[in-house]
């Protein structure tokens, strides 16, 4: 039976400003990644969020990200490797103390956004960020995508990461995802993010928007939280898993 981990980024709403539907999609996911109040989350949500996995079942992830709360850490900004394991080691901590609070434990890490996206295609960034997982010790794992240079770091550094794929992102032909400008970056029908989950699981392979077939064996799959109808899609894909005997369960 083929296993994959269902993901989904959560704890994203600040104060009075709600993202997401956190408690209708935690049901349907295996890992969730809470926001470290970087770009969005603070100590209130986190805890809630927290709470919320633990009583589920769901393994806790902290989703550090860039210091954008305004622009929801989707902004490049220019940092240095230092900065970079300094901004993972800080977030991550926060969140270790809170699953440590709730009788849990911090299970992996996966950066945000531009954080995300800038590891993936640089050397010295990828390494401080595996640093940082290492270095919080307690084995958590890192998810990172598949392919990229944050999977060879981490590996060199001892760090067991899970390479990522993603349901709802377009991608390109080098593997690395569609800017969410582009048309066909965010994927917005159930059916057809089911069929691409489907292909990497069944097959470990996705058409890119120009058509190409490219290779990703995803360990985990991504969904995101804040795009409307998550919980729709959450849903589906459960579905499409169990039609298709695919188990679901956190690595």
């Amino acid at each position: 039976m083929k296993t994959i981990d269902l993901n989904c980024d959560m704890g994203e709403s600040f104060g009075p400003w709600k993202m997401g539907a956190d408690a209708q999609v935690m049901p349907f996911v295996t890992s969730a990644n809470i926001a470290c109040g970087f770009h969005g989350g603070d100590p209130a949500t986190i805890r809630a969020t927290v709470r919320l996995a633990a009583d589920q079942g769901v393994a806790v992830g902290a989703h550090p990200s860039l210091p954008d709360l305004q622009g929801f850490g989707r902004r490049v900004m220019r940092i240095s490797p230092q900065e970079m394991y300094d901004l993972v080691l800080y977030q991550c901590g926060a969140v270790e103390a809170f699953a440590r609070a709730a009788g849990a434990r911090l299970h992996h890490v996966k950066c945000h956004g531009a954080l995300y996206n800038m590891a993936a295609n640089d050397e010295a960034l990828s390494e401080a960020c595996a640093r940082a997982v290492r270095d919080l010790g307690g084995g958590a794992l890192l998810y990172a995508l598949a392919g990229s240079r944050m999977m060879a770091c981490a590996e060199r550094l001892g760090v067991r990461a899970v390479g990522e794929g993603f349901a709802d992102r377009g991608y390109e032909d080098d593997g690395t995802l569609a800017a969410r400008g582009r048309p066909g970056a965010l994927i917005e029908d159930a059916a057809q993010a089911v069929g691409q989950a489907l292909g990497m699981v069944e097959q470990g392979e996705i058409t890119s928007l120009s058509g190409r077939r490219i290779p990703v064996r995803p360990g985990t799959l991504c969904l995101h939280g804040d795009q409307p109808g998550a919980a729709v899609f959450a849903r589906a894909l459960r579905e499409a898993f169990q039609s298709h005997s695919i188990e679901v369960k956190a690595p």
